[in-house]
């Protein structure tokens, strides 16, 4: 093997390698985007993605998962690195006006047809981990260990990463020693964002069923109201965070959806709900839980309901913690291969991930220690935009901008696609060299 010695040799070598692989992966990713498939509807982008990391020397493994893919690239004794990206859409309809915009609908469980689109960049994370197979097969002569790749369904229900660790992800396959991935945002383009420790929140979904006995509107001594019941529940699930949660701690808790009856004068049988739960502190966010499960019954008892109340969890994910030590080995390699000038210090963000449970041991359900994670932040608007864009730094910039989840939100342009190669193919070799 032959070992890269200065920064700037890798540099050049790595760089000319993005360039031999760009066009081929910036199709890919307009492919993707333009036909999207909603988490663990991923057939078509499994097969695509499980076909190109194969042509680069690949032992590519599907169905990992549902429609998880996992490709291996075997180079000798070293550690395994593993880099994740995932591949799922959301039910929203495009309004970016691409050329390649998406035009596509799917069937949902409940018979629902809904459009998909690429909101999140998700598309953008599968390309980048194709681009990186391509650059990582190339300069195999110069660095030594195991890499392992993962496309990942289901990110968007938190569902993905612990389907395929149920289906024995590091059982089946070597048991990586770091663990790295990415996600975009609407910082400025050609710049990584970096934070260790509390990155990112946990999340819990639940759905709630509150009984009633229901009737005529005229009568109601002669009913058990389940609206009356749901709209306490609802005030009084804010006195968690007012009462039962340090100050200095951050916790959301919002009800986003309450429905219940058909018209004026219908009391219904039954009303629903569902809860979010945020929080930055995997304990105290089962303390919330908990507290909302015990609101909830008391009014159901106070409320007189003929049955107690079905809640259940949609679907959570824990907080993610990213490794201090990991995060400074990779944030040294991209301060080499980008500058120092397009780093930024990233703010705690409040949304969710279940990046984490790929490395949490307790609730991913695997054996063995915890694996080291990294995770880090690549930027999405153009540098055009972003002169014009208010603020004086990152985050104040950011609250005028399209985030993720917006119809309008693109940021698959070329300058980050090629960043979002280079910063997971250095950060690999920050552990294979």
């Amino acid at each position: 093997m032959t070992m890269l010695s200065p920064p700037l040799a890798l540099k050049s070598l790595l760089s000319a390698q993005v360039t031999a692989a760009f066009d081929t992966t910036r199709s890919l990713y307009q492919e993707l985007h333009q036909y999207p498939e909603l988490p663990f509807q991923e057939h078509r982008t499994s097969a695509l993605l499980a076909t190109a990391l194969g042509e680069h020397g690949y032992d590519v493994t599907t169905g990992v998962g549902g429609t998880g893919v996992v490709a291996l690239l075997y180079n000798g004794e070293g550690p395994t690195v593993m880099l994740r990206g995932d591949m799922d859409a959301l039910p929203i309809k495009e309004a970016t006006g691409l050329d390649f915009a998406s035009r596509e609908t799917a069937t949902t469980a409940d018979g629902n047809e809904v459009p998909m689109m690429h909101a999140c960049g998700h598309d953008l994370h599968s390309s980048c981990i194709v681009g990186t197979a391509a650059v990582m097969a190339g300069l195999k002569e110069h660095w030594s260990g195991t890499l392992m790749l993962i496309c990942q369904p289901a990110e968007e229900i938190f569902g993905g990463a612990k389907a395929m660790l149920d289906s024995g992800l590091y059982k089946r396959f070597p048991r990586p020693d770091v663990i790295l991935g990415q996600h975009n945002l609407p910082a400025l383009a050609g710049t990584i964002g970096h934070r260790d420790g509390s990155v990112m929140s946990a999340c819990t979904n639940l759905a709630v069923t509150i009984h009633g006995n229901g009737g005529h509107g005229s009568m109601p001594a002669q009913t058990i109201d389940p609206v009356v019941i749901a709209a306490h529940v609802v005030t009084r699930l804010q006195s968690i965070v007012a009462r039962e949660v340090p100050p200095e701690d951050t916790v959301v808790v919002t009800v986003g959806k309450l429905h219940a009856g058909t018209q004026a004068n219908i009391i219904p049988h039954s009303a629903e709900l569902e809860i979010n739960i945020r929080s930055f502190d995997n304990a105290l966010h089962r303390q919330v839980v908990t507290s909302i499960e015990r609101i909830i019954r008391a009014e159901c008892e106070a409320g007189r309901t003929p049955k107690p109340p079905e809640i259940r969890v949609l679907n959570e994910t824990i907080a993610l913690h990213n490794d201090p030590a990991a995060v400074e080995r990779v944030r040294r390699a991209h301060a080499e291969h980008f500058g120092d000038a397009n780093l930024y210090a990233m703010p705690r963000l409040n949304a969710s991930e279940d990046f984490p449970l790929l490395g949490n041991a307790a609730a991913g359900g695997f054996d063995g220690e915890d694996i080291p994670c990294v995770y880090w932040f690549i930027g999405a608007t153009p540098a055009e935009r972003w002169a014009q864009t208010p603020g004086d730094n990152v985050a104040q910039k950011m609250r005028h901008l399209e985030m993720p989840h917006s119809p309008y939100y693109y940021p698959g342009n070329d300058v980050t696609l090629r960043t979002g190669i280079e910063a997971m193919t250095t950060g690999a070799l920050a552990y294979l060299d």
